[in-house]
């Protein structure tokens, strides 16, 4: 019975909720590790026998695991979201997720990268007009151009790209389509790239944008591996990934004076509270120029 209620909820993810394949896996991965807990150590067949102290107890075994705090959230929200659907479909007797808190996590900001790095790490690719030269250069313009997800920046087509009128059609999270607008600088690294280099890649598939350099799609570990060589090669200590140049788009546009509504269009979130995030990053930007500037900041005085 347990999971029965469970293939019909992951269903309700996929059909009704529309949500990305990543997004389901992990939700399905966290409720059955929960569910063989339950079973494991109660012998439960029956969702309405689970109990607060059942789910509590859960989260003191991963505790116990040494299992972040992040990663508890997560599963945490899973089991959350599972007992609401339960309890709104009317398939148990009431909600008793519904007052377990979620453990207190150090909320980071995401690493982000000033104007003089970026430049760094792009202006790597700008040495020579070799093929894979004018692939990453197309690559990392756009992802720092765009700030498209790494998963949108890899499963683009050639037909997305509408070059002319300086615009990216992108599907993002559950599919939902955006139109993100481009820069010169990109547009120009996309048509050499198109035009001078991916034919001599040879492309296995006529639609795939990127691709490596024996003709098959990008992977998110090959992309990883450009970023790391580039950022090397510029001498930047930060830790940074693919994701980094997602995180810099949005801080600098918010520095810049963007407007917040716009960036979280340009982001495709959901949620304006996710774009909120940068603005922390930008409020720490200027702080730290105002304390290296202004004589009095941090008690300083002349």
């Amino acid at each position: 019975m347990l999971e029965a209620y469970l293939k019909e909820y992951i269903y309700y993810l996929k059909i009704t909720k529309n949500l990305a394949k990543n997004t389901i896996t992990s939700y399905e991965r966290d409720l059955n590790d929960y569910l063989d807990f339950i079973k494991k150590n109660y012998e439960i067949k029956d969702y309405n026998k689970i109990s607060q102290e059942h789910i509590k107890n859960y989260v003191k075994s991963l505790t116990r695991k040494d299992i972040k705090a992040t990663s508890i959230t997560r599963k945490l929200s899973s089991i959350h979201s599972f007992h609401k659907y339960l309890s709104n479909e009317d398939l148990v007797d009431r909600d008793v997720s519904e007052k377990i808190k979620k453990p207190k996590t150090k909320k980071s900001l995401p690493t982000v990268l000033n104007i003089q790095e970026i430049n760094a790490i792009i202006n790597l690719t700008y040495k020579t007009d070799e093929t894979l030269d004018l692939r990453n250069r197309a690559l990392l313009e756009l992802a720092y151009g765009s700030g498209l997800r790494v998963s949108e920046l890899l499963d683009l087509n050639i037909a997305d790209l509408h070059l002319n009128k300086g615009l990216v059609t992108v599907f993002g999270k559950g599919s939902k389509e955006r139109i993100v607008p481009l820069g010169e600088n990109t547009i120009q690294a996309l048509k050499d790239y198109i035009i001078n280099a991916r034919p001599i890649l040879d492309p296995k598939s006529q639609n795939t944008l990127f691709v490596n350099k024996f003709g098959n799609k990008l992977s998110r570990i090959g992309f990883y591996k450009i970023v790391q060589n580039l950022a090397d090669k510029a001498s930047i200590n930060k830790k940074i990934s693919p994701h980094t140049f997602r995180h810099t788009f949005a801080t600098h546009l918010l520095e810049n004076g963007a407007n917040l509504r716009s960036v979280q269009e340009l982001l495709g979130h959901e949620d304006i509270m996710t774009t909120e995030n940068y603005t922390h990053v930008s409020k720490a930007h200027l702080k730290n120029i105002y304390n290296k500037a202004h004589p009095r900041a941090d008690g300083k005085e002349e």
